[in-house]
């Protein structure tokens, strides 16, 4: 099949990997400009980027398309049977949505409707859900709202974080638009209304630590954040980033914040949490005891002020 991929990220890597090796004609692949990274700041190529080329096969990486109109003809020439879409990071106007033959198919990282939106790996971390999975959907204007060709479910696990749920689903959705593009299209079924969720934006302050909140939100939020965009506390003034942590259920009539004992117990608004690894500035992250070894944080301290 003749096919445009568009995607930036190491999770859409599987996919192009995948179809490429299935035998597919990848005509053209669509990612996001180089971007500065590192103390240098010297621009980088997207993951994506950089497996293209590898394969030697031809990259175009515009700023922006919605109202692009050369880019939207440039599209529609390449004549694709299917543009394959999976966290490309650009939204798409319809004179692109409806170019390709069988339009445009997008990997999303959920269960649709649950969980629309740019952060569903997070957000079913956050929220504690038993399963995730991912759903192959024929695009429309809408955000995450066309119709469902195919799904593939999995359990999250009790130490599940996004990067782990990341590398299981990254995979999963390469097997299954591989699948999905073996043969005729499956039928596409409308999304139900009911069910639906939008996964919020992610800025750093969704990593700020609250700990009012009882132990068992706050345990989520740093799994759900790991490794981006991470979570974060203060210690007399200074940022203390957490890594990881264990649940410690019980009562205690400490105010949340402070540390109970001399190895990093902390009470929440409900029952309490094991700081197991944590990045003083300037720092690398470390587990509990190699941080102990180096420095104190003493029964009676308070985060968070």
């Amino acid at each position: 099949m003749r096919l445009v991929f568009m995607g930036t990220p190491d999770f859409a890597v599987p996919a192009l990997v995948s179809l490429h090796d299935a035998g597919h004609e990848i005509v053209c692949v669509y990612t996001q400009p180089p971007r500065p990274a590192g103390r240098g700041k010297a621009l980088r190529p997207s993951p994506v980027q950089v497996e293209a080329e590898r394969r030697g096969l031809p990259v175009r990486s515009p700023v922006r398309v919605r109202r692009d109109v050369a880019e939207h003809e440039a599209f529609a020439n390449l004549n694709a049977d299917a543009a394959v879409v999976a966290a490309y990071g650009l939204l798409l106007p319809k004179a692109m949505l409806d170019a390709p033959k069988l339009g445009c198919l997008n990997i999303h990282a959920s269960l649709l409707p649950r969980w629309r939106g740019a952060s569903p790996i997070h957000a079913a971390v956050l929220a504690g859900d038993a399963r995730s999975g991912v759903s192959i959907m024929r695009m429309d204007e809408g955000l995450d709202t066309g119709d469902v060709l195919a799904e593939a479910a999995v359990d999250l696990s009790a130490d599940e974080t996004a990067q782990s749920l990341h590398d299981r689903l990254g995979p999963l959705g390469a097997a299954l638009i591989t699948q999905v593009l073996s043969g005729p299209l499956p039928e596409a079924k409308p999304q139900p209304e009911e069910g639906a969720t939008y996964a919020p934006k992610l800025t750093r302050e969704t990593g700020h630590i609250d700990w009012t909140r009882d132990a068992h939100t706050i345990e989520r939020q740093v799994r759900g954040l790991t490794p981006w965009p991470g979570t974060f506390t203060t210690l007399e003034g200074d940022v203390l980033k957490i890594g990881g942590v264990s649940l410690v259920s019980g009562a205690h009539d400490a105010s949340p914040g402070t540390v109970l004992d001399d190895a990093l117990l902390v009470a929440c608004g409900e029952d309490a949490l094991r700081l197991e690894r944590l990045q003083r500035p300037g720092r690398a992250m470390m587990d509990r005891a190699t941080f102990l070894h180096g420095a104190t944080l003493p029964k009676g301290a308070r985060l968070g002020e």
